[in-house]
């Protein structure tokens, strides 16, 4: 059976945003899915007001998670380091419209693939990791609710 994906989705994979890698990134996170195996890797370049003035990514996966990757990246981009955290996947599934519900755990990769790389930015700086980089959920991608 074909899972049906929303124009967005679609778009999203076809034409993803933000694709490639910053080496002047000040933050850089990656993460996993031992299950599915995608992995994302995300590149956060913030000046020093704290705003994200460019975001790269690339991602090891499906069609859904790279537009979860693509999606993440233009909803921080341009946004401040507070604003980024409360980034959630709801809000990514929410933006591209919808996920086939087998596929929700991409948009939790993204959420983690953005937090990863604030927190390193955090350690970089020497400042303490915010809790808000933490996913609530401890990663059990079962207990991911939309």
């Amino acid at each position: 059976m074909a899972m049906a994906y929303s124009e967005k989705v679609r778009d999203h994979f076809a034409n993803p945003r933000n694709v490639g890698k910053l080496d002047d990134a000040n933050g850089v996170g990656e993460v996993g899915n031992a299950v599915c195996g995608d992995i994302m890797k995300m590149y956060l370049k913030i000046d020093d007001d704290g705003v994200i003035t460019d975001v790269k990514f690339n991602t090891f996966g499906c069609g859904a998670a790279i537009a979860t990757s693509s999606m993440a990246t233009e909803m921080i981009k341009g946004k401040t380091i507070d604003d980024a955290l409360k980034l959630t996947n709801k809000a990514v599934v929410e933006a591209l419209d919808g996920l086939p519900a087998v596929k929700i755990h991409c948009s939790v990769l993204a959420e983690e693939a953005v937090k990863a790389a604030l927190s390193d930015y955090y350690t970089r700086k020497g400042l303490p990791v915010p809790p808000e980089c933490e996913m609530a959920c401890g990663n059990n991608c079962e207990a991911c609710q939309i």
